[in-house]
């Protein structure tokens, strides 16, 4: 009889435990939740009644109303069962998302609510306040409280001599420590990453962000971390130099001033089972608002090209590379030669602080009138500062060349006014029909799916730091899908041309060369969630290199479907992705080479023609060596693989 109760309550999707607690679990009975609220409010997470999370505290602190001196108090809880289907508009990792969940909402006697999400691949919780008047937030508890000093992959904010340390560009090497050794010094990102060498692993995020500030995180020197918010700016300066941009130079006593009667956003514990369950997980897109852009088919997703990082340094051209005309053209003419969409025309088109003062060195009717001819569409980039001083004038202009996306760039903060700025500036490009990434950017959150004519954003250690630092290892690159990814899509620039062993690379500026092979940074393509990816690499060597060209330029940037086939944090992964009736297979792997067996049978029944780019048997030593092959297969078949150290491969699997 005992026995039959204990399984009675766990299976309850929602129950009183006593007159202070009350639990909901996911749909699938594994991960339960409990809210308790004695002396404070608390929540503890259970995963197949193992604890991850003890009981830690939250509370949301409303100037000139103190919720520690007023204690909540519960005075009605309501649960319901969720069970839709998301369409998404722009697929990043699938087009058709299963929302499923329990929801419990605490109501206090108070003016504050408590709704907590549990799912069968995670949890998240925010607050809802019920205030008549605007109010200012001072701070907001939140602990994250684990039961043992579990290892953490985590990325500290490097503080910048000029700027308190909440200016970042959230691009920072992840560090991989005990949970006990990260103290209250480490002012941390997320998401971050807790890696239990038994049970689950769990991301923390958030979601939904607006009109509020980003969530940091901090150490304590304990089996803990607790949140840190960036202040409201209540005084500002403009930096000089090449790039200027807004730092803080005085903060306000509080975090946020909002409306009284709002949601917050949500703190997300993304919970995988398995390594290979993180890639694939939604759950910050499943939590964001829905779509502010009614109509979306001025959307187009696809591939570019961008000059930057290799510093326009082409070869075999009879003309003087750099800003011009004939550079665009030549861009232009590759991007229609191997199926890209756009070109980006970087930093330098314009003055950094004036987008109408044209660099003399183009020509911009010109241009504009060519790229209509191809068919193919330029991108601009943009500082954050100017556009937001010249938006209006500057999208009608965008508007006049047929730009369809721009970049924004050096925002470096996530505070309430910088969190903003980026509401501000895609609800003014929706009004354009102007798709937009941001640079110097926060994660996501959740951003994409609320305007998701923001396709991507840097916030990643990506491609450009191979020109200044040995920072984008193999095991770096392998470990983005299963953190940094986990918040949404990432803007890394994939595709370099020349690439290094660990023994042969060096940082060079404008001969820019990758650690790993060339089949590493096409996998890239695959692994990496961006609806519109860029192309990084030396066109001048891509032109010498036909075949490799025209597959990397097949690749879609939007999927049906994503499975990973096989992975481990920092170690490797296998992502296969559906488009159509068509699949693609892409691999990396850290330092250490690996060989596997890629099975097939996640394929319908039918033949496929399998284009197969691999390491070349040399590319141990050099890191350019391919092998490209065709081959007819089935899903009974398997692809044998080796990737030489920091390698990778892909499998393009057209049905035939």
């Amino acid at each position: 009889m005992k026995l039959m109760l204990s399984l009675l309550l766990l299976w309850l999707p929602v129950h009183l435990w006593a007159a202070d607690s009350v639990s909901v679990v996911s749909p699938d009975g594994a991960i339960r939740v409990v809210v308790q609220n004695k002396d404070q409010l608390h929540y503890a997470v259970y995963y197949k009644e193992k604890v991850l999370l003890l009981p830690s505290a939250i509370q949301l602190n409303v100037a000139n109303y103190s919720a520690k001196a007023n204690k909540l108090i519960i005075k009605k809880t309501s649960v319901h069962l969720q069970q839709t289907t998301i369409v998404a508009p722009i697929p990043e990792k699938r087009k058709l998302i299963p929302d499923v969940y329990r929801e419990l909402t605490v109501k206090f006697k108070q003016p504050f609510s408590l709704v907590v999400r549990v799912y069968n691949d995670g949890v998240a919780w925010r607050w809802q306040t019920h205030f008549k008047k605007s109010i200012r937030v001072q701070n907001e508890m939140v602990e994250f409280n684990f039961p043992a000093p579990e290892r953490v992959y985590f990325p500290p904010v490097k503080k910048r001599d000029d700027a308190d340390i909440y200016h970042t560009s959230f691009e920072e090497p992840y560090q991989i420590k005990p949970l006990d050794s990260i103290t209250t010094e480490h002012l941390i990102f997320t998401p971050t990453l807790i890696a239990p060498e038994q049970g689950p692993k769990i991301s923390i995020t958030e979601s939904d962000l607006e009109a509020y500030p980003g969530m940091f995180l901090r150490g304590t020197s304990h089996n803990q971390l607790v949140a840190d918010f960036a202040p409201y700016p209540a005084a500002e300066k403009i930096t000089s130099g090449e790039f200027p941009q807004a730092i803080v130079t005085q903060r306000s006593n509080y975090i946020a001033r909002t409306v009284g009667n709002r949601f917050f956003p949500w703190r997300v514990l993304l919970i995988a089972p398995e390594d290979k369950d993180l890639p694939v997980n939604d759950l910050v897109y499943r939590l964001a608002s829905p779509s502010r852009v009614k109509d979306v088919s001025w959307i187009h997703p696809g591939k570019g090209t961008d000059e930057w990082i290799i510093g326009i340094n082409l070869f075999n051209i009879p003309f003087k590379a750099g800003i011009n005309t004939a550079t665009y053209k030549y861009y232009l003419d590759f991007a229609k030669r191997f199926g890209f969409d756009r070109i980006m025309m970087d930093a330098g088109w314009s003055d950094n602080q004036d987008l109408f003062k044209i660099n003399p060195n183009l020509d911009m009717n010109e241009l504009t009138a060519y790229a209509r001819a191809k068919n193919i569409k330029i991108c601009m980039w943009t500082l954050a500062l100017t556009l937001e001083k010249q938006l209006e004038p500057a999208l009608n202009q965008f508007n006049k060349w047929g730009v369809d996306f721009i970049m924004t760039d050096f925002i470096d903060r996530d505070d309430q006014k910088a969190v903003d700025f980026y509401h501000k500036v895609a609800a003014a490009c929706a009004n354009h029909k102007i798709m937009l990434m941001f640079h110097g950017a926060f994660k996501p959150a959740g951003f994409t799916r609320t305007w998701p004519h923001a396709l991507t954003r840097e916030g990643v250690l990506g491609s450009e730091y191979n020109a200044w630092s040995y920072k984008p290892t193999p095991e770096h690159n392998v470990q983005l899908p299963f953190i940094r990814m986990t918040a949404g899509p990432m803007d890394y620039e994939p595709g370099l041309l020349d690439n290094a062993t660990a023994k042969t690379f060096r940082p060079i500026s404008e001969k820019v060369m990758s650690q790993g092979t060339r089949c590493h940074q096409l996998a890239m393509f695959v692994v990496y969630d961006s609806p519109m990816q860029f192309f990084s690499g030396n066109p001048s060597q891509g032109l010498l290199e036909p075949a490799f060209m025209e597959l990397l330029g097949s690749i879609p940037t939007t999927w049906d479907t994503t499975t990973v086939l096989e992975g481990k944090v920092g170690d490797y992964i296998i992502t296969a992705r559906k488009k159509g009736q068509d699949w693609y297979i892409g691999g990396m792997t850290d330092w250490n080479k690996r060989q596997f067996n890629v099975k097939l049978n996640f394929l319908p029944a039918g033949t496929y023609e399998a284009s197969i780019c691999e390491d070349g048997i040399n590319a141990d030593r050099y890191a350019s060596d391919y092998i490209l092959r065709t081959q007819t297969i089935s899903r009974n078949d398997f692809v044998p693989i080796t990737m030489a150290p920091g390698g990778g491969f892909l499998v393009r699997l057209r049905k035939k």
